[in-house]
């Protein structure tokens, strides 16, 4: 199987996917949220940057947020298994929801902010792929406010099997696939959507644009590394000339317990 050079784990490829064709991000959203395409009357992407300093950090992870009829929705690929991801999510969300008030405004007007996981591995012990979370009551299940959202998209516990009719599942398998086989499986399918993101998947991977964007992610990363490996020779050479110091001076201190006892010696 021919592997991919660049997969959607990778978020700088993501973003700018979506950046540069907004109505392929329109679309997947509607998957993720379960809701008509065409009801989406307004819709736009407010953090389109890529700032060249955010880029040049290893440890930046790159999501896009949006207005979706008025809501505010966050959408991030999160690849590895950190622990935290849950905790993670509840603090985007928080900080979304709590700068969506200008000063002096009333807090009816806060509006419904949603949160949204792809992620790379299993979170939850079930075998559904997609779990949403909002504030309940927890012996009732009265809804405290809808404006708490949250959706996590497990990416392992997708059917094998890729079907046409199921539009979530192919999206999904889309940031999934690891190999050229699987894109051409995909497109197989013929649907017109998937060969529309493929297409704009292939064509954004080989811009220089993208290619530049990468080469300062993976310098970073390097450069991140060398740092780390100079450091900890650094500390090592410290502590080896502290033992050093202490080694001579526990050896002139043997030396002048020795000439002490030597001296006490004579005088008896």
């Amino acid at each position: 199987m021919a592997k991919l050079k660049y997969t959607l784990k990778n978020d700088i490829l993501f973003k700018m996917l979506f950046v540069k064709y907004p109505d392929l991000l329109k679309k997947l959203i509607s998957e993720l949220l379960g809701i008509s395409y065409k009801s989406i009357d307004q819709f736009e992407i407010t953090n389109q940057e890529m700032p060249p300093e955010t880029i040049g950090s290893k440890f930046c992870k790159l999501d896009i947020n949006m207005t979706v009829n008025g809501q505010r929705v966050n959408l991030e690929i999160q690849v590895d298994n950190e622990g935290d991801f849950p905790e993670r999510s509840l603090f985007h969300w928080a900080r979304e929801y709590s700068t969506a008030l200008g000063e002096g405004e009333d807090y009816s007007l806060l509006p419904r902010t949603i949160i949204i996981g792809i992620v790379y591995f299993k979170m939850f012990r079930c075998k559904e792929f997609h779990s949403e979370f909002q504030a309940l009551e927890v012996t009732r299940h009265t809804q405290l406010t809808e404006n708490l959202n949250i959706h996590f998209f497990e990416l392992p516990k997708l059917p094998k099997m890729v079907n046409a009719d199921k539009s979530l599942e192919l999206w999904l398998s889309l940031f999934k696939a690891k190999t050229e086989e699987e894109l051409e499986k995909i497109e197989a399918l013929g649907v017109s959507v998937m060969k529309e993101a493929i297409g704009a998947y292939r064509h954004v991977s080989a811009t220089p644009e993208f290619r530049e964007l990468e080469r300062m992610r993976s310098k970073a990363g390097h450069d991140e590394a060398q740092a780390l490996k100079k450091a900890r020779l650094d500390e090592q050479k410290k502590w080896a000339s502290v033992v050093s110091d202490n080694k001579a001076t526990i050896a002139e201190q043997a030396a002048l317990i020795a000439e002490l006892r030597a001296r006490l010696g004579e005088d008896k």
